[in-house]
């Protein structure tokens, strides 16, 4: 007969009760499992003493790891475990600690690749350091992001990273107050997008050797830590890139508002600015179908994001020179290849987890915000 024992964290299911005479070892009673199926309920602690023909303490002890309990009898007691398919009830043992060991990850749109590495990233903290993890998107729908975010909160999850979508993130603060520990990741709430206490990059951002995220920058509203690309460095390094090569009229394709928008037309107007170029606004503000004409304004543009980059390639635009921020699919396989301002999402990932563990663990420091860094690939 083969049976597996259940970890606290549910895995290594299937497992059947025995119906053979005493537990590992020979001990214990051979109806207990059949009676726990009767209850309709799963086999508790009452159960595996029965069948190991031990005291309940003793099964607390070696379902806790406590010593005092020979092998002998530890393995009478874990066979026992393993006959009844018991699994330790995790709710119970942690309300006695105040915690759930649970996480709420919230994408504002699950369609989004780089939402999906965060969530790796972020999913890989949780594992090492047991946590289970809830997920949910919103659709970019603000109403649906506060109905979910209050749904986990009422469950009691530990901490919560969220990818926000357009609207106010008031209806949190009770909850951060509660002790809710949370992070945003990708752009900033609404409470901080466009505070110029954000622009405070410092120069070796634009470095592409740089690997560790800036954690140097406070964001000032006291709602909650943000990680997210260093988008200003970013646009900095391309436009710089793209003088080198000669281009004197560069324009920027994105969105009209938006904090990604406004960081890479900073940087872009920083570059601009250094070099003694004067940039017509128009330039900052243009459309894909503009590309395609054939009185083209500019000779080279950089793209707020993937899906801009891909709408200036399907454009086909003759003799503009395309940058994108954010790596895509393919980009080294197009003719010309396109150069990219890159970032590792499952970084952001990793340091959200890591900045929100730092929060559940009582840092009670003032909310930052954590600039991964980014690095130019340029390709010929």
């Amino acid at each position: 007969m083969s049976n597996q024992v259940r970890d606290a964290n549910g895995h290594a299911a299937n497992v059947v009760g025995s119906t053979g005479a005493g537990g590992a070892g020979g001990a214990g009673n051979s109806g207990v499992g059949s009676a726990a199926a009767e209850r309709g309920g799963r086999p508790t602690m009452k159960d595996v003493a029965s069948r190991a023909g031990v005291a309940l303490k003793t099964v607390s002890r070696v379902v806790n790891g406590e010593p005092s309990v020979t092998p002998e009898t530890a393995k009478r007691v874990l066979g026992a475990i393993a006959d009844l398919g018991f699994r330790r009830n995790e709710s119970a043992r942690l309300l006695r600690t105040g915690r759930t060991a649970t996480l709420g990850f919230i994408a504002d749109s699950w369609a989004d690749p780089d939402l999906a590495a965060v969530y790796r990233g972020l999913e890989e903290v949780a594992r090492e350091q047991g946590y289970l993890l809830y997920s949910g998107s919103t659709d970019h729908d603000h109403d649906r992001e506060e109905r979910l975010t209050l749904a986990m909160t009422a469950r009691r999850v530990d901490g919560l990273v969220i990818s926000p979508a357009p609207g106010p993130h008031d209806y949190l603060t009770s909850e951060i107050r509660a002790g809710v520990a949370t992070v945003f990741v990708l752009s900033p709430p609404d409470a901080t997008r466009g505070d110029p206490a954000l622009n405070n990059a410092g120069p070796d951002n634009t470095r592409p050797e740089n690997t560790a995220p800036d954690t140097t920058g406070p964001d000032n509203t006291g709602l909650a830590d943000t990680v997210l690309p260093d988008e200003q460095a970013g646009a900095l390094a391309a436009v710089r890139h793209l003088i080198e090569r000669g281009h004197q009229r560069i324009g920027f394709l994105g969105a009209a508002d938006g904090h990604r928008s406004r960081m890479l037309r900073a940087g872009y107007a920083e570059a601009m600015a250094a070099a003694g170029l004067t940039a017509d606004p128009a330039w900052a503000a243009l459309s894909a179908g503009r590309l395609a004409g054939s009185d083209v304004p500019v000779s080279a543009v950089l793209c707020a994001d993937p899906s801009w980059t891909r709408a200036a390639l399907r454009a086909g635009a003759d003799g503009v020179t395309i940058v994108g921020f954010g790596d895509l699919d393919l980009a080294d396989l197009v003719s010309p290849p396109v150069t990219v301002v890159s970032y590792d999402p499952v970084l952001i990932g990793r340091t959200a987890g890591q900045r929100l563990l730092q929060r559940m663990s009582g840092d009670r420091t003032p909310s930052r915000l954590v600039k991964v860094p980014v690095r130019l690939i340029v390709r010929d």
